[in-house]
């Protein structure tokens, strides 16, 4: 149970950094090329999405990939949003906010099932 929940708060941690690597970067490329405000929402999902893959192919392992990785895409949608929320002094749950979720958890799923499945070296 411990090596489950430290598996998932590693992930959510990994997801976390990840995604606000990359919203920095991405906000960078924004003021140096005057990028339309347009495609901020939908490169921030992908983003996500990606961090949430590659935190659940990094630290799920042993069983369960399924489980573990889903509610270590909840958790890592709720972590990011906080996080962000934080930063832009805004919080405010849509229902945009739930579909944002069922993605996370189906994102996690999926690296969750991929992590458990790779051979480990070591």
């Amino acid at each position: 149970m411990r090596d489950n929940v430290l598996q998932v708060l590693k992930a959510t941690l990994a997801a976390a950094i990840f995604s606000l690597l990359c919203v920095l970067i991405f906000s960078f490329i924004i003021q140096l090329f005057s990028v339309s405000t347009d495609v901020i929402k939908p490169v921030n999902q992908v983003f996500k999405i990606l961090a949430i893959a590659l935190g659940g192919i990094l630290f799920i392992r042993g069983g369960r990939g399924l489980f573990k990785g889903a509610v270590y895409g909840v958790c890592a949608v709720l972590v990011t949003y906080l996080l962000f929320s934080i930063i832009s002094s805004s919080f405010a749950v849509t229902w945009l906010f739930a579909l944002e979720i069922a993605l996370g958890a189906v994102a996690g799923g999926i690296s969750g099932i991929i992590g458990v499945n790779i051979k480990h070296r070591g």
